[in-house]
């Protein structure tokens, strides 16, 4: 059987392709009657309609945003900071009439496919970790591009915050209350699915550029404060989930000597941190304090964090890609601030 195209039906009906085509994406622009034979025609006919992707292509736009991510589709939909993130992009998409194609790519996926046969106007990059294959495919594409978090590609715009500042802020709070054993659990340091104990040198290999930083500035408030970086229990998780903060409370608090604070780079590590302490039978804060990151889930919680704005680089994101993405290359960076709640206090005091 021969295909069916709107020439097809334009020709059983006596009038021309744009007509049919008219009555399919511009039904304002003929009347009701007439759209009512296009479509009976067509449904006789079993053609359901133009071909979207073949539409986009003839008009030089597709109406849609791709947002590219380094995690699953479950995890965006489940993680605070990232829901928060996706609801202001998904806001600014909406309310200029076009939509975003979610295309996840979890740790360790090395696959351009995806963004090589995108359908779209313009890419958000977020959190690829250096040298993936599928950044250059984007770039390759030659579509406007935002960057949100990392990696910092010259030439385009960049979204996020000061993340060895806002690191260091973090450390310097339980510092300055009088802390010295301090103990660190991150999430998104490598793409290799290590999970356990990791020393300075691997640390300093993180392939996440936000997350890199952020961990500098811990190391760099440390050592201001006269803490020995090298003799910091470091443990690494490769999913951020509150199980996975649990996991490394537990190590971190069996260490010897036992850290009375611990930083986290995310606020749900810090609850699974909470709960081994409460596991333990450890009281928070007063024997141990513990800091989040982002104050996605923290408040009922009553947890000390870093505050950073996830609704509005999604919204700053989505308003640079609608309106092209050739200006303000470079980093922008948006303000973070600590929030300080329940889950810090001084140290106890020394046994004599």
């Amino acid at each position: 059987m021969a295909k069916v195209t709107l020439q097809t039906i334009a020709d059983r009906l006596g009038v021309s392709r744009a007509t049919v085509s008219y009555a399919f994406s511009r039904p304002d622009q003929v009347s009701a009657e007439l759209r009512r034979r296009v479509m009976e025609v067509a449904d006789e006919l079993g053609y359901a309609g133009p071909n979207p992707t073949a539409r986009s292509l003839r008009l030089g736009r597709a109406g849609a945003l791709g947002l590219l991510f380094s995690e699953t589709l479950a995890y965006a939909f489940a993680d605070p900071y990232a829901v928060g993130f996706f609801q202001g992009l998904a806001t600014a998409a909406e309310d200029a009439g076009v939509g975003l194609l979610i295309l996840p790519l979890p740790r360790g996926d090395q696959r351009t496919e995806p963004v090589r046969n995108a359908v779209v106007d313009a890419f958000c990059v977020v959190s690829l970790p250096d040298g993936h294959p599928a950044l250059d495919e984007v770039l390759a594409r030659k579509l406007p591009v935002v960057v949100v978090d990392e990696p910092y590609v010259p030439g385009h715009p960049f979204l996020g915050i000061d993340e060895p500042a806002a690191g260091a802020l973090a450390a310097r709070h339980v510092l300055e209350l009088g802390h010295r054993r301090l103990g660190v659990a991150m999430v998104g340091l490598h793409d290799d699915g290590h999970i356990g104990w990791s020393d300075v040198s691997r640390q300093r290999a993180a392939t996440f550029e936000a997350m890199r930083g952020r961990r500098d500035g811990y190391q760099a408030a440390a050592e201001e404060a006269g803490v020995d970086w090298a003799r910091v229990p470091f443990y690494e998780l490769s999913r951020n989930s509150r199980e996975a903060g649990r996991q490394a409370g537990h190590a971190l608090l069996a260490a010897n000597p036992r850290p009375t604070a611990i930083l986290t780079n995310t606020d749900v590590l810090a609850l699974g941190v909470l709960d081994a302490a409460a596991d333990l039978g450890l009281d928070v804060p007063g024997e141990l304090s513990v800091v989040g990151f982002s104050d996605s889930a923290a408040q009922d919680a009553g947890l000390t964090t870093i505050r950073q704005a996830k609704q509005e680089i999604g919204a700053e994101a989505g308003r640079l890609l609608l309106g092209g993405a050739p200006a303000r290359p470079g980093r922008v960076l948006f303000p973070h601030e600590l929030i300080v709640r329940a889950s810090t206090a001084p140290p106890p005091p020394e046994p004599p």
